[in-house]
């Protein structure tokens, strides 16, 4: 989608529709929701993917728009899939199996898209970061590319502290989308790995998005998680986006931070 409605970026992308749940932040999942009014089952294990074509359009549109800007626009990969989730079986539109899986389009993505786009910054965002180091090219674990960062998705401490270790292995630039935070967040623990120590966790961020949940079952945010936050980046000098209380309640003054990453 061109000209997102996600504050923190300038587009979406999907390759394809559909997912698993894998922890609490996914039991609302507005993608999921989202799918099913338009009549698409393609969430669970057992459900195949539906393929987007026109994702390759308009990517290639993206960048070629950023170009004539001369700026770098960031592309949210993917609003309504996970981009490191397992291989999946496929089908069209209309429901006709494809004769491959998702992982071809992932690797069209990260073989011929991302080289090709010098003016997209891809945010590959997952909750399973365990499996990013599966999927990427292998030139990439030793070489990241400048235009991406992987993120992934905490929710309270149990999530913080196993996924952002798990993201800690993978090298290049990092994120996290604490969204929709359930509970306080310390990002200032101790990050452990393996039985080993190494700073805290935010020490292994480059960026933090941060927000509560909407929708009719939103459960409660307290902005005062969403302040502690703010602070332990200030204090790290990582930089803080906040997004929403509920997409009801106005933001107060002090929390309407909204800071990026460097370009590329």
């Amino acid at each position: 989608m061109k000209d997102s409605k996600i504050e923190w970026c300038h587009h979406t992308a999907n390759l394809w529709w559909g997912c698993t749940a894998v922890h609490a932040g996914c039991d609302h999942c507005y993608a999921k929701s989202w799918a099913e009014r338009w009549g698409n089952n393609v969430w669970g294990n057992d459900k195949s993917r539906k393929e987007v074509l026109s994702v390759w359009r308009d990517l290639a549109r993206f960048q070629q728009l950023a170009k004539d800007a001369g700026e770098i626009h960031r592309v949210f990969i993917g609003s309504m899939m996970d981009i490191f989730e397992k291989p999946m079986l496929l089908t069209d539109w209309k429901g006709n199996p494809r004769p491959y899986k998702t992982d071809a389009l992932r690797n069209r993505l990260f073989e011929e898209v991302i080289p090709q786009s010098p003016n997209l910054l891809f945010l590959l965002l997952t909750k399973r970061p365990s499996n990013i180091n599966k999927y990427i090219p292998e030139s990439w674990k030793t070489e990241p590319p400048e235009n991406v960062m992987f993120g992934t998705s905490p929710v309270d401490q149990a999530t913080a502290n196993q996924l952002i270790m798990q993201l800690a292995q993978v090298k290049g630039k990092r994120f996290l989308s604490v969204e929709p935070q359930l509970e306080p967040v310390d990002l200032m623990a101790p990050a452990i790995y393996q039985g080993k120590t190494d700073g805290v966790l935010l020490d292994h961020v480059d960026w933090i998005i941060n927000g509560g949940e909407s929708g009719s079952h939103k459960r409660p945010f307290n902005t005062d998680w969403g302040k502690q936050l703010r602070d332990d980046c200030k204090a790290k000098g990582v930089p803080f986006f906040f997004k929403q209380i509920d997409k009801i309640q106005e933001i107060p003054a002090d929390l309407m931070v909204r800071e990026f990453p460097d370009p590329v």
